[in-house]
């Protein structure tokens, strides 16, 4: 069973899609540019339930996350912190 996963890994491997060539995003007329310490974790999900995909990405350096609303024809609102309550959401680091 051990040999036939490790085919089986080997092989999507060998077969897997490149990605393609990076992309600078803009919002609200200016490149997305996060913070200076990386790990940014970009992601799509429908944050506001209008059925489009907005761009969300999580900050590393003090755990909040941006929204950037996805306002249709390939544009991207001006970025905002991702609040709860009013309050900015942090999530507390583990180290």
């Amino acid at each position: 069973m051990l040999r036939a996963l490790l085919i089986a890994l080997c092989t999507s491997i060998a077969t897997a899609q490149e990605f393609e060539a990076p992309v600078r995003l803009a919002a609200g007329g200016a490149l997305i540019k996060m913070g200076s310490k990386g790990y940014a974790a970009p992601c799509w999900a429908d944050a506001d339930g209008d059925g489009k995909k907005d761009l969300v990405v999580g900050e590393y350096e003090r755990g909040r996350m941006w929204i950037f609303r996805n306002m249709g024809e390939g544009k991207l609102a001006k970025g905002e912190l991702l609040r709860v309550g009013g309050k900015v959401l942090e999530v507390p680091g583990v180290w």
